[in-house]
């Protein structure tokens, strides 16, 4: 069975859905652990509730960069995951383990990459914008991780119409619903992809 380990920062809502996909035997994986920057993301209680090993690592926990760099790497390759899943993760990962788990790092991103994507575009940011520039329409993308904020080859994106009474939270809440959906999916078939190759 493949194995991913998922980073999340936030609610966790995204790593439960995949937690889900796979307890319920939609996706045939195993989640060998959580990796979180916030001792207080609600990722933590979600993986205790599906007995998922979590572990918090954060820069400022380590005398320098180099030391920080390291010490998450030797943790993720105990871990041996097959492919990393971001899932709300607010840090940027490391060259050295974009380098190392090259291709296998995906993360999920609330708009329809090209667009809103980049530095400072994130949860709540992007949904504001999108309705301040009056689009029909919005969504959320995979895709892979590069060096660059949300730069890599898009794998697949789900679309969801904007309506003129919208506010920030009621198309993030729509936009979320199609994460939740797409996410574990191609979670799934980029591991098929992987282990064909």
């Amino acid at each position: 069975m493949n194995k991913i380990v998922v980073f999340a920062s936030g609610s966790g809502s995204n790593f439960e859905a995949i937690a889900k996909a796979a307890d319920t035997g939609k996706i045939t994986i195993e989640i060998t652990g959580l990796i979180t920057n916030n001792s207080k993301a609600g990722a933590l209680v979600r993986a205790e509730a599906y007995n998922i090993p979590s572990y918090i690592i954060h820069p400022f926990d380590f005398k320098n960069q180099t030391e920080y760099e390291a010490s998450l790497l030797k943790l993720i390759d105990e871990l041996s995951p097959d492919v990393i899943a971001l899932a709300g993760y607010l840090r940027k990962i490391p060259s050295a383990i974009i380098k190392s788990y090259k291709n296998r790092i995906l993360n999920i991103h609330p708009s329809l990459l090209p667009a809103y994507g980049g530095k400072g575009f994130y949860g709540m940011h992007v949904h504001e914008a999108v309705l301040e520039n009056g689009e029909s329409e919005s969504g959320c993308s995979v895709h892979i991780v590069t060096e660059e904020y949300d730069e890599g080859p898009v794998l697949a994106f789900e679309k969801v119409p904007v309506y003129k009474k919208d506010t920030p939270q009621s198309l993030a809440k729509r936009v979320l619903e199609k994460e939740h959906e797409l996410y574990p999916r191609i979670i799934q078939e980029h591991l098929n992809k992987l282990s064909e190759s």
